[in-house]
């Protein structure tokens, strides 16, 4: 598991108690990592507080900060593992309903991912009207632009297997907020078949996703990433 996070002191350690909580009685080998992207509060040091407790626990961290999606991509690289899920930090999506996500994956299928919009999925907080009103009408330029068929290609809760997971995010390119879609696209120009999930979900203060600044450089990387052409999309990154 891999869970990003820039300047995330405050949720961070609530947010690893519960994980280490759930995975007390797990039956599989699990190891959660920390992506720290050029974290300039005290996050780092409350998770290595954490991880000198529990070993299970690591952190990986660099600076500067780089975005989001170069954090996911780092750690979606650097770990190894049978499966890789990806968490936001907040847990808006509760760490349990990784069962859901597992339950979806087969021989034919090595990536599910929580979807909001879906009819079984169960919004126990919603976000405010306006978020989820702009998020919706960004989620319809994406099916139409890009990943037909998908409902929600933002949710900060999805799984890949690892063969998989390192296939695609060799080629990913963009370290801002529009990494999700992008890595779903790369999947599907791959052949990779994904799988929709309904989920329990709650809002939580604290986005680091602000509105208008963010919307249009997503919206922005939408159309770029679209104008590339799957040639393109398939290169892969250089790191160097």
């Amino acid at each position: 598991m891999i869970i990003p996070a820039y300047n995330e002191q405050e949720r961070i350690g609530p947010t690893l108690t519960r994980v280490a909580e759930y995975f007390a009685n797990y039956p599989e080998t699990w190891q959660v990592f920390v992506i720290s992207d050029g974290s300039s509060d005290n996050t780092n040091q409350v998770v290595e507080q954490f991880a000198s407790n529990n070993p299970n626990f690591a952190l990986l961290a660099y600076s500067p900060n780089r975005g989001k999606g170069y954090a996911v991509r780092h750690g979606m690289l650097q770990v190894q593992a049978d499966f890789i899920l990806f968490s936001d930090a907040d847990l808006a999506a509760p760490i349990e309903e990784i069962t859901k996500l597992q339950a979806a994956l087969n021989d034919k299928v090595g990536i599910a991912i929580g979807s909001r919009p879906l009819k079984e999925s169960t919004l126990e907080i919603r976000q405010p009207w306006y978020r989820e009103m702009l998020g919706r009408a960004f989620n319809k330029a994406v099916q139409l632009l890009a990943v037909k068929g998908i409902d929600d290609t933002q949710c900060g809760f999805k799984i890949f297997r690892n063969d998989i997971a390192k296939d695609i995010f060799s080629r990913c390119k963009l370290d801002g907020f529009g990494f999700d879609f992008e890595s779903l696209i790369i999947a599907r120009d791959l052949g990779y078949t994904i799988a929709e999930v309904p989920i329990r979900w709650s809002h939580q203060e604290g986005s680091k996703v602000i509105l208008l600044r963010d919307g249009p450089r997503m919206l922005r990387d939408l159309i770029k990433i679209r104008m590339w052409g799957k040639s393109k999309r398939l290169q892969k990154r250089d790191e160097s």
